[in-house]
């Protein structure tokens, strides 16, 4: 989860989250390395008493600052492509579990099993314990297996949500009259944390996410709770 002072990203959960700390970090060494030349041309440039003032053109440096680019476009597309085309693949999954937004709450219901379906509010601080984190704990937790391809269903009652989880790497947009999907994949147990992304409204800062990731013995003993 995130913490005080934390300029870097959450530690991935996923596959998917992975590949996006791979990309920042590919495309942010390509950005350092153009501002640290465009600086060290301005630089020289003011710093110099050299100049020429018979040089009217040059081809070949034009030729090289139009290229460059480009293939510098190139570079950060291709990987950029990938993980657009892995963010919406969705191969076989084992669990489906549906996210409803809600003014100011999450409802869920798992649709591959009868009758489980139950409402996330967050906890009031009068009910949190001492090992509880305040604005982030809910009442009813969403539980899935990890090492386990799951699916999302996202939509919303009423105005548009978003439901994210950073440490996944997933950020789906809850429209009215519209689901969209996204995929789950967890490499390990723990709980993770996340809230609405999109301006939903006065509380819109107050409907936290929650997920424990079990192993699939444990989740089955949980289903048959209900």
């Amino acid at each position: 989860m995130a913490t005080w002072k934390m300029i870097s990203f959450q530690d991935a959960v996923s596959p998917i989250m992975e590949q996006l700390i791979m990309f920042h970090d590919h495309t942010m060494m390509i950005l350092i390395m153009i501002t640290t030349t465009v600086i060290y041309m301005m630089v020289s440039l003011m710093m110099s008493k050299i100049n020429n003032r018979m040089l009217l053109e040059g081809q070949m440096i034009e030729l090289i600052w139009t290229i460059m680019p480009a293939l510098l476009l190139i570079i950060i597309a291709l990987p950029s492509l990938k993980i657009l085309y892995m963010l919406d693949e969705m191969n076989k999954p084992l669990i489906t579990l549906k996210a409803i937004g809600h003014q100011w709450f999450w409802s869920y219901e798992y649709s591959d099993f009868k009758k489980i379906e139950f409402e996330s509010y967050m906890k009031q601080v009068n009910d949190i314990n001492n090992n509880e984190f305040r604005l982030l704990e809910v009442d009813n937790r969403i539980t899935l297996p990890f090492n386990v391809k799951s699916r999302i269903l996202v939509t919303s009652y009423d105005v548009i949500h978003s439901w994210t989880i950073p440490a996944l790497g997933i950020k789906i947009d809850a429209s009215p009259g519209r689901i969209n999907q996204g995929s789950i994949f967890m490499m390990r147990p723990g709980l993770f944390f996340g809230q609405c992304s999109e301006i939903c409204g006065a509380n819109h800062s107050f409907m936290p996410i929650m997920l424990e990731s079990i192993d699939m013995k444990s989740f089955m003993n949980w289903i048959k709770k209900f």
